[in-house]
């Protein structure tokens, strides 16, 4: 009885490996995308929705050229150089392998991404809107600049493990039609929930949490609780969020600092008074969560 349960433990993780390292990635087509709409101009400002540059760009650095270090509890991540670089960029890239790494967090080569690059939150980004990025990337002006590996602890370095993170985190597709813009800016395009929630020892947003804030953000920072509950931005109105998105100023009159900072400077500060409304709107509306 003990031999048969080995043998069929030992099959099963032969099986499970084998998904892991040798079924193929997710591929994706572009039929239905609305190319009219792909512009340098919608990209640019796609960019700054998406929070692009406070991540690509070093802080000595060419903008987009990556190397900004991303510390946490599996080492320390780099960013890569996402101008159109061909030899250590995306320069190289098609259509379909820039969607597919927003969609499904994998490389043009096959390889899974971990999510530091937060492809579980863009993965809800429409084809078209990604390549209207794609547009706005190509139009930079190619640096070359060699990417820095990360340096992760030991067990984090089997890419093809990704996979299974992707099946139990990974909602792959674009956001339903009917998600409003608040929606759209806050849980995909600005990724807020990947800063503002805690997290499991998988990596995994905790999801009774999520917003609540935590006490070992990116780089170990606490990171506030952004509910309309007590502990967060109970007390704040819709005007006072869109003023904090525009300027950094809470209602007591202090400025953010911290990663924050760079947020508001190169991210929601950029953002049409329309779209930083409907940020408060849709913060407003979450479910009242205590803070850590």
């Amino acid at each position: 009885m003990l031999r048969a349960v080995l043998i069929g433990l030992g099959v099963t993780a032969l099986a499970v490996l084998g998904w892991l390292v040798f079924w193929p990635a997710p591929t994706v087509t572009l039929d239905t995308v609305a190319r009219g709409d792909i512009t340098v101009e919608r990209g640019d400002y796609l960019v700054k929705a998406g929070g692009c540059i406070s991540c690509h760009s070093a802080e000595e650095g060419e903008p987009f050229a990556g190397g900004v270090a991303l510390a946490s509890p599996f080492g320390t991540f780099y960013a890569p150089n996402i101008t159109p670089d061909p030899a250590t960029g995306i320069g190289g890239w098609r259509d379909e392998d820039f969607v597919r790494a927003f969609r499904h967090g994998v490389s043009p080569d096959g390889d899974f991404y971990y999510p530091a690059f937060p492809y579980d939150f863009y993965t809800g980004i429409s084809d078209t809107d990604l390549l209207a990025i794609k547009a706005y990337l190509d139009s930079l002006d190619p640096i070359e600049q060699q990417n820095r590996p990360h340096e992760l602890v030991w067990y984090a370095g089997f890419r093809p493990g990704l996979r299974l993170w992707n099946a139990l985190y990974l909602d792959a597709g674009p956001a339903p039609g009917d998600r409003d813009r608040g929606a759209y800016l806050v849980e995909n395009l600005g990724h807020c929930a990947a800063c503002h929630s805690p997290r499991n020892r998988l990596g995994g947003i905790v999801e009774d949490r999520r917003f609540a804030g935590t006490s070992n953000g990116p780089g170990g920072e606490a990171v506030p609780n952004i509910t309309p509950h007590d502990d967060g931005i109970g007390d704040w109105s819709a005007g006072d969020i869109a003023f904090f998105l525009e300027l950094g100023m809470t209602p007591a009159g202090d400025f953010v600092g911290g990663e924050m900072a760079a947020v508001v400077e190169d991210n929601t500060g950029q953002l049409s008074a329309e779209d930083r409304a409907a940020i408060a709107d849709y913060l407003l509306g979450l479910p009242a969560r205590p803070g850590p």
